[in-house]
């Protein structure tokens, strides 16, 4: 992903994701039972707590996380959340912010002519929906 440009952000991190998502991050308290149960926890470079934890930090970086992307929208963690955070809406306003960025990590175009076209609408609309940025 390239430099992120936020610098001139006047916004703490924490502010704006939780104007986008609606939820209250200092109310986690990194018990970690949303890494627990995430089905992805492998494959991320951070644990769900440990995102929140650096939006809370207002640690910019954490966009280039490939968590962000992996967060499958499953609603596990958010489920048994002891303080009922929902932490795929968390997800989804990082992704909101990097696209608010223009921070695109997805060339469509590097696709062969061929190969998009047996590509089914479906198949852009929801995988590079979480592939873009």
């Amino acid at each position: 992903m390239e430099r992120l440009e936020i610098k001139s952000r006047k916004n703490k991190l924490y502010k704006e994701v939780e104007e986008l998502s609606g939820q209250n991050l200092f109310g986690c308290y990194q018990c970690g039972t949303c890494s627990a149960g995430c089905p992805f926890i492998e494959d991320m470079d951070l644990t769900p707590d440990e995102v929140i934890r650096q939006v809370i930090m207002d640690n910019w970086e954490v966009l280039k996380s490939r968590t962000i992307w992996l967060c499958s929208s499953c609603y596990t963690c958010a489920e048994r959340c002891p303080r009922d955070i929902d932490i795929t809406k968390i997800m989804e306003a990082l992704r909101q912010i990097i696209l608010r960025l223009n921070i695109d990590k997805c060339d469509l175009s590097a696709i062969p002519m061929e190969k998009r076209k047996r590509i089914p609408q479906i198949a852009f609309v929801s995988a590079f929906r979480k592939n873009i940025g």
